[in-house]
């Protein structure tokens, strides 16, 4: 799994922990709707640390909770 697989899986995790669709989610997180649908479709291979800060902040926890996980600690080394 790489940076976007596994960006994109944890936003997914978390809204649907809070049981709220992406459409509420760019809502609460000041975001456009594009943006979240951009990553979540896989269209942005590369989605700002900005904009990972303001999704954070709509879901109410720290950028370092967002990036607490397995997955992101056994991500595959993208530079070959």
């Amino acid at each position: 799994m790489n940076i976007t697989e596994a960006t994109k899986e944890r936003i997914e995790q978390l809204a649907n922990e809070k049981g709220i669709n992406f459409c509420k989610l760019a809502t609460i997180s000041g975001i456009p709707y594009t943006t979240i649908k951009s990553i979540i479709y896989s269209q942005s291979n590369n989605p700002g640390i900005s904009t990972i800060k303001k999704i954070c902040d709509g879901l109410q926890i720290s950028i370092s909770d967002f990036f607490d996980t397995e997955t992101f600690r056994n991500l595959e080394q993208e530079i070959k």
